[in-house]
């Protein structure tokens, strides 16, 4: 492990599944199409794995993302399954490394369009500590994607802090700002809650183009010419918060938990998925190159001096 981290828990040294299974029913976000999710536990080195209907099994991972447009999907052998961010962001933040998500229809429940039901949820199914030690990505060096306006950065530390700018001229958003160490804790009391939202204006051309076909006020918040139209926001900044918990749920994408600083500014999951598969890209070249010096000899002296890892990355 390298030096200078703070000590972990030790119950977080090794992976976690749940102890039980744990269902929830509802309708997709964007199909609008009714929707059944069971959460099982996994055993180690699974990590989250989707399963349709007709037994398709599709990895949660940033190698089976097929869509990025409003909502992340994942998919295998031609079968989707869509919306997956908020569950995903719930199990990061408990630290639930591994577990099997049935699921009957084309996505995951809305339910009220933040991760705090799925975050019950799971909370509900219990944890089991498996006898596998976690492989957390540390960043060693920055890793920026995006443009001028939208953009995002990891940055080397110690835990996983994201700190997220969010800049929109209508009026009810403004200029929002927040930052965030991502614990179990915080994740429960600052952003599980926030809930995706969505302009009035936009719905005819989505529900055209097949998104937001089960939206409601009972699912997300939506926005009109002056103000929102639900009764209220549960933050005075709830859509940077929502902004947040999205990169989190998405950032899990990696399979891995990270230990960075993320900061952006008015990405979405696309620029998310960006960001993971520069991760990546980071990583493996990271292993060619250690593989590449394991297979040329060289003098003691010089291997001990030369130790590490490429700018960017380093698995523990």
């Amino acid at each position: 492990m390298a030096s200078g981290l703070p000590p972990i828990p030790a119950a977080m040294d090794f992976q976690q599944t749940l102890r039980r299974p744990v269902s929830l029913t509802g309708i997709g976000l964007h199909s609008g199409e009714p929707a059944q999710m069971t959460v099982s536990p996994a055993g180690a080195d699974t990590g989250i794995v989707f399963r349709a209907a007709d037994g398709t099994l599709i990895p949660g991972n940033a190698d089976h993302v097929v869509d990025t447009n409003s909502a992340t999907t994942v998919g295998a052998f031609g079968v989707r399954v869509r919306t997956i961010e908020h569950l995903m962001a719930a199990a990061a933040a408990l630290g639930i490394d591994n577990a099997l998500v049935d699921i009957k229809g084309p996505e995951v429940p809305a339910a009220d369009g933040s991760a705090q039901p799925f975050l019950e949820l799971l909370r509900e199914g219990g944890r089991v500590t498996l006898p596998a030690p976690r492989r957390p990505i540390v960043i060693t060096e920055p890793i920026r994607v995006g443009t001028e306006s939208r953009w995002l950065e990891v940055l080397p530390a110690d835990a996983l802090r994201v700190s997220y700018t969010l800049d929109n001229n209508h009026p009810v958003i403004g200029l929002q700002v927040g930052t965030y160490a991502i614990t179990e804790e915080v994740f429960a009391l600052e952003l599980a809650a926030a809930r995706t939202y969505g302009f009035l204006r936009d719905v005819p051309v989505m529900r055209q183009n097949g998104l937001a076909r089960g939206g409601s006020l009972e699912n997300a918040v939506v926005v009109g010419k002056r103000s929102v139209l639900n009764d209220s926001l549960r933050y005075p900044d709830e859509f940077v918060r929502h902004k947040i918990l999205d990169l989190v749920g998405d950032l899990f994408l990696l399979g891995r938990p990270l230990r960075a600083l993320v900061v952006g500014r008015n990405a979405g999951h696309a620029l998310n998925y960006q960001l993971v598969a520069a991760i990546q890209k980071a990583l493996a070249a990271d292993r060619r190159r250690v593989a590449t010096r394991a297979a040329r000899p060289v003098p003691a002296t010089v291997a001990a001096a030369g130790d590490g890892f490429l700018p960017g990355v380093a698995a523990l």
